[in-house]
């Protein structure tokens, strides 16, 4: 099998994804077993071209799947860990803007009472 592009593969559907799959790993046994044998140079040189090609299928399938999970997740309120935005750790234990305008009635009470002072400026 030629090495496949990763563009070719993102063009295709979940089925033949997963045929291509189990194709690229039988090839990969029958290509081991040569090995084994003792087969040509070429078929050992092989090996590592369908590795990596098993490889972009798998990253191939992986990203379809999770870009489906964000399409349903997106309406949602609460998504998987792994869905979420990733920020600094710092930024994700930080409040949230309706947990920082939380006030106490006591903190509520002062601020009606005296309100801040506007001051008019002389010109």
């Amino acid at each position: 099998m030629v090495k496949v592009k990763a563009h070719e593969l993102r063009g295709k559907k979940k089925e033949e994804l997963l045929k291509q799959l189990d194709e690229l790993k039988q090839e990969l046994a029958s290509l081991r077993v040569a090995k084994v044998t003792g087969g040509a140079a070429s078929k050992l040189s092989k090996i590592r071209v369908v590795r990596k090609s098993i490889a972009r299928v798998l990253t191939v399938t992986n990203q379809k799947q999770k870009a489906e999970l964000r399409k349903f997740y997106a309406s949602k309120t609460r998504k998987p860990l792994d869905l979420r935005k990733k920020l600094t750790r710092a930024k994700r234990r930080a409040l949230t803007r309706a947990e920082r305008n939380i006030v106490s009635k006591k903190e509520d009470r002062k601020r009606r009472i005296w309100p801040a002072r506007r001051f008019a400026v002389k010109a």
